[in-house]
This record gives C-alpha cells, structure tokens and sequence, in this order.
C-alpha cells in the first residue's frame, strides 16, 4: 500500500506539472526516475538488506537515471511528442480527465506492477542463490548495453546531417529494429531473476511480462513501427531485420 500511495502522488505532480504546460510529454521523463524512487523507498523502508536487493536498487537507479537523462535530453524545449498531441486534439473537452487516467495513472498502474520485483520480502536475510544472482545480473548487463548503446548509436545516427532521409541500419540496429526496447524488457528480466535469488515470491514473474508485453504490443514497437511505415526504405528494412529479438538480418533476394 506504501509503494501505491508513493506512485499515485508520484504521478498526480506529473499530471499537475504536464496540465499546466501544456505537455503531456513529461510523463516520459518520470519513467525511469519512478523507478529509481520506488527501489529507494522500498529499500530505506525495509532491512534487513540481502545481496539481492542491495543489486537490484543499484542497477534499478543505474538504469533509471541514464533513462531519465537520455528522455530529458532528448524532450526538453521540444514540442509534445506526436502520441500526446494527436491524444490532445482527439480527446477535446474529455482532455484534463483521460490525460489524468489513460496517460498518468495507467503509467503509474504499470509502474507498481513492473516494480515488484524490486520490493523482496524484508526478511530476506543473507540466504540467497548464487547460480540465479549471477545468471540475472548476466542478463541485466546484456539488456543495458542493448539500450543504451542502441540509443547512443541512434543519437549519433541522427545527429549527422548527412543521414537526413535515411533508415538508421547500423550497429545493434543492424541486427533488431529496436534494440533499446529489447534492452529494456531484457534488464527487467535479470531483475526477476535476481530478485528469485533472493527469495521473491514466483509471481514477481509479472514485473518482465508486463513490460515485455507493453513494449512489444503496446505502447513500444508497434507505435514506433506504425510511425516508421510510410518513411521510404522501411520496408526492406524490415522485412530483412528482426523486430525485437537480435538476430542476424536476412540476405536480400537476388
């Protein structure tokens, strides 16, 4: 109940701030950032601390502070993205209302869910499997060097002049359509793990496939792929690379 008022009054200052500007587009700068405040508040309000949950609230912050940054960089000074813009003019007068539930309180839904494999049980003590504490933070590792060398290479990518019009194809874009959000369901994968090692209840499952479902059917790459249709060389582009899972890209037909 703690971690659902702390997001619920996380979020209604996100609501208020992203009202009065004029710019729902904030909320996406409170993703990672939520994170990083759930993991400290659960870890501050409970001990004593295993080695599990000691990992996890630091890679959660190491995650969520590079994510914030990155959104922050990328979003400030710049008009509402083109998602909450069309939702503005398609809401109208039903605008203040749905924006409060469809866009902050639904983020702030999933947002309790994703992070319950951040909240370990506080009597955790020092009992906890090795094999599937290294094996998590195996796969957490692979998962952010995925997003964010992904979003690196994308910066990098559109910041030269020389590529306007192009299809960004290079690097890990070479081998996944979106490498950044394969990285993302990937690292909360390895926090499932890691928090199992620690003595997490089997149904924390719900954390990894709640963003994996989110990223891959929702809000993640099907909009970004709906966006990407029409731009000229996409199609080949896709239909030679995986969407998600990095795979080697098939040889065009002679």
């Amino acid at each position: 109940m703690d971690v659902i008022l702390l997001i619920f009054i996380y979020f209604l200052l996100f609501f208020i701030v992203g009202t009065v500007i004029r710019n729902n587009s904030i909320v996406d700068m409170g993703w990672g950032i939520g994170f990083v405040l759930v993991a400290w508040f659960v870890f501050l309000l409970h001990g004593p601390h295993s080695l599990p949950q000691i990992i996890i609230t630091g890679l959660v912050s190491v995650w969520g502070l590079r994510l914030f940054y990155h959104i922050m960089k990328r979003n400030l000074g710049k008009p509402e993205d083109f998602r909450y813009a069309k939702w503005r003019e398609e809401w109208g007068k039903w605008l203040i209302p749905r924006s409060f539930l469809q866009v902050y309180m639904l983020q702030g839904f999933f947002m309790y869910i994703i992070s319950l494999s951040v909240s370990l049980p506080k009597d955790a003590g020092d009992t906890y499997s090795i094999p599937l504490l290294v094996t998590g933070l195996v796969i957490w590792i692979a998962g952010f060097f995925f997003e964010a060398v992904g979003d690196y290479q994308l910066k990098v990518f559109l910041a030269d002049s020389a590529n306007r019009g192009k299809i960004m194809n290079r690097g890990l874009w070479h081998y996944t359509r979106h490498p950044n959000y394969f990285g993302e369901a990937t690292m909360w994968w390895g926090i499932f793990l890691l928090a199992l090692s620690g003595g997490a209840s089997l149904l924390t499952v719900l954390s990894p496939l709640t963003i994996t479902g989110l990223l891959l059917f929702v809000s993640g790459v099907p909009l970004l792929e709906k966006a990407m249709a029409d731009k000229p060389g996409y199609a080949e582009y896709a239909a030679r690379t995986s969407i998600f899972v990095p795979w080697f890209p098939k040889k065009k037909e002679e």
